[in-house]
C-alpha cells in the first residue's frame, strides 16, 4: 500500500458503552431492593443529567434505559437537556430481581437465607426471583445488541442502569458468558449513583 494511503487511513477508534447508574433512590438504608420499583432523589437526578449531557458527544443519538422509574427519570433528565437524544426502555437492563425479598430489610430476610444464596451464587433464585446466571444471560444479549450498534452507528452506546447490570457487564467483558462466578469472585466495584464508567466494547 502507499504510504500517503496508509497515513491517510483513520485511526481505529473502540467502540465506548457509557454505562450510567442511576441517582440515589429514596430508599431507606439496609432494605433489599433490586426490581422494586423506587424513585429516585430528583435533586440528584437533575445534577447527574446535567454532567452527563456536558459530558457525551454530539454524535450520539440513541440513550437506552431500565423502565424502572429511578433510572426512567434520570432519561427524562437528560432528554430535556438533549431532546437529540431518542430514549428507549430496555427490560434487559433491569436490576435483579429478588422475589419476596424486595422492600425487606436485610436483617428480616436473615442470615440462612443469603447463605444459601452465596453458596450457589450463580444458580440459586434469591427470594425465589432471578438467579444471576439468568440476569448474566439477558445482559449478555443486551451487549450483543450494543456492539451491533455501535458498528452500525459508528457512535457509543448509551445505557442508564444498575450497579448489579455494571457488575454482570465487568464480569462478560472478562470472563465471557460461558463462566459463571462464585460469590467470592463477583465484581463489587460499579459506578457510585448518578456516575458512569465508559467501557471498551471491542
Amino acid at each position: 500500500m502507499p504510504a500517503s494511503a496508509s497515513a491517510s487511513a483513520p485511526a481505529f477508534v473502540p467502540a465506548r458503552l457509557w454505562l450510567v447508574r442511576h441517582a440515589q433512590p429514596l430508599v431507606a438504608p439496609g432494605v433489599c431492593y433490586g426490581r422494586l420499583d423506587l424513585p429516585a432523589d430528583m435533586a440528584a437526578t437533575a445534577a447527574s443529567a446535567q454532567a452527563l449531557a456536558a459530558a457525551l458527544p454530539a454524535g450520539m443519538r440513541l440513550a437506552h434505559h431500565s423502565p424502572l422509574q429511578r433510572c426512567e427519570q434520570l432519561a427524562q433528565a437528560l432528554h430535556g437537556l438533549r431532546p437529540d437524544l431518542a430514549l428507549k426502555p430496555d427490560a434487559q437492563l433491569q436490576e435483579l430481581d429478588f422475589g419476596a425479598w424486595e422492600g425487606r430489610t436485610w436483617d428480616a430476610i436473615g442470615r440462612v437465607p443469603v447463605d444459601a444464596w452465596t453458596a450457589d451464587f450463580a444458580r440459586h433464585r434469591p427470594g425465589g426471583g432471578e438467579s444471576l446466571a439468568g440476569m448474566l444471560t439477558r445482559v449478555a444479549a443486551a451487549l450483543a445488541a450494543a456492539r451491533a450498534e455501535a458498528a452500525a452507528s459508528g457512535n457509543g452506546v448509551l445505557w442508564i442502569t444498575h450497579a448489579g447490570v455494571a457488575r454482570c457487564v465487568q464480569w462478560l467483558l472478562q470472563h465471557g458468558e460461558s463462566a459463571l462466578p462464585q460469590a467470592d469472585q463477583w465484581p463489587v466495584a460499579a459506578p457510585g449513583f448518578g456516575a458512569w464508567v465508559l467501557l471498551d466494547l471491542g
